[in-house]
């Protein structure tokens, strides 16, 4: 079975080293591709991961996170992956979790399978600010379509090769964990949640401000709503 790892990542040097090294300690085996989406980082982002010794795509242009990851789904579904894992460049997320998230997608229970921090609330859980947004977000989706999903935000997932499919064609730009949620719900696949601890960033800054939450909860919200709208017109 191919597994490919997508790391989106920007300006990301204090944190990808660590992050690749936990990464290939973890995979004992070798079973793991690893592909870093360099989004015009202006660091040294692209020398760590060549110093590292992985694939990494030097995009010529910033295309922000939907982008990034976008880029890493057809890389995915190019060279035939059958699971693909986003993990963020900024350390968040704890390797020793993989194993967990896949295990869904091999016994064939789910088609996406999402880390979430706040099954049991351990570890790093973001910023108060941001919680009332995730809280606000979950029921939402909650509302419109009855699907209970803890962490709707979180980038940690992992995906079977239909949705590595879909999403190399068509996938959210701006923010999209939570619309790319309610594009499965829509295409009526099956989204899974498992607990993981989350670690703080510990190097370089977090690209949501107080303006680009206010920004990212009217656009997300409005996805959502157009998202239940197509649904019920379609």
């Amino acid at each position: 079975m191919k597994i490919l790892i997508i790391i989106p990542a920007f300006n990301e040097e204090e944190n990808l080293g660590d992050l690749i090294k936990k990464i290939k300690k973890y995979d004992n085996e070798n079973n793991l591709d690893i592909l870093v989406i360099n989004d015009q980082s202006t660091d040294e982002t692209s020398l760590v991961c060549k110093r590292e010794g992985v694939n990494v795509i030097d995009l010529p242009c910033n295309l922000g996170i939907g982008g990034a990851v976008q880029t890493g789904y057809k890389f995915a579904a190019m060279h035939n992956y059958d699971i693909a894992i986003q993990v963020d460049g900024d350390g968040q997320h704890n390797p020793e979790y993989i194993e967990k998230l896949i295990e869904p997608i091999i016994q064939g229970h789910s088609t996406m399978v999402i880390g979430s921090r706040y099954i049991e609330h351990l570890g790093f859980q973001s910023s108060s600010v941001r919680r009332m947004g995730i809280w606000y977000l979950k029921y939402l989706i909650n509302t419109l379509t009855g699907l209970k999903i803890t962490d709707p935000t979180s980038g940690y997932r992992a995906c079977n090769k239909e949705i590595i499919q879909l999403f190399s064609s068509n996938y959210p730009k701006d923010y999209p964990e939570p619309e790319s949620i309610m594009y499965i719900k829509r295409k009526g696949l099956t989204v899974l949640e498992i607990p993981v601890i989350m670690n703080e960033r510990i190097g370089g800054e977090s690209s949501i401000n107080l303006h680009r939450s206010i920004y990212y909860m009217i656009k997300v919200s409005l996805a959502i709503l157009f998202d239940k709208i197509r649904k019920e017109s379609f």
